[in-house]
């Protein structure tokens, strides 16, 4: 399988993402944001972390101007599969590939621990190695986290079966960190070929650092 890893200026979380795929057994390649194409080998491509631009007017809101945006819509239009996290978590909704929008986090700091989230709707590629009503802990790190979608938009996603996980306590009880609407931490396109999620999976692959629960969550997208 080969995974395709978006690059920006102030992206942070590139090599993180690396790491965590290749450990799984997939081939990478790191693509600079000034690239017009997405390799054309690439089974999944993934919108890493960090802070694009430096996160400057609001987090994603420059990176969506980038050269290779235009590729990654071309992508998603034709089936790809993409996965953004955190920071391109922000860039996909900013280019409305994922609805919603990421604000500023409710407490008006930037959180950066571990946190525990369950699983709402495994019927997808990027959960398949999970059940629904699991609970994995997984680290968080960001100060524009806040998901945000009107009633409308919430109604819908969840008719759809789009969210994908919710902040939770240990016990699956939801403990939202940073006053997301329902406590939502990611959440797929209705046709379930991109994700988004405000965790870092990608750090959370060695028990040593404090979980390994990071795997089986990225190894649907290597299982399919």
């Amino acid at each position: 399988m080969k995974v395709s890893i978006l690059q920006f200026p102030g992206t942070n979380c590139e090599y993180d993402t690396q790491y965590a795929f290749e450990k799984l057994g997939a081939t990478t390649q790191i693509v600079w944001h000034k690239s017009t194409t997405i390799p054309e080998d690439t089974d999944l491509l993934v919108v890493a972390g960090g802070f694009s631009y430096g996160d400057y007017l609001r987090s994603g809101a420059i990176a969506k101007f980038s050269p290779v945006m235009s590729a990654v819509k071309e992508y998603a239009e034709n089936g790809g599969k993409i996965l953004g996290i955190c920071n391109g978590f922000q860039v996909l909704t900013e280019v409305r590939l994922l609805p919603g929008a990421l604000k500023r986090n409710e407490g008006l700091h930037f959180i950066s621990k571990h946190h525990h989230l369950r699983v709402e709707n495994c019927d997808n590629i990027f959960l398949k190695k999970l059940h629904t009503g699991d609970v994995v802990n997984i680290p968080i790190a960001h100060h524009d986290g806040n998901y945000y979608i009107n009633d409308e938009g919430l109604a819908e996603l969840e008719a759809n079966g789009q969210i994908l996980l919710k902040y939770t306590d240990a016990n699956g009880e939801i403990q939202n960190p940073n006053g997301s609407v329902a406590g939502i931490a990611g959440v797929c396109n209705k046709e379930k070929n991109i994700f988004g999620l405000m965790p870092h999976p990608e750090r959370a692959m060695e028990s040593l650092l404090g979980s390994d629960d990071g795997i089986k969550m990225l190894e649907g997208f290597l299982a399919s």
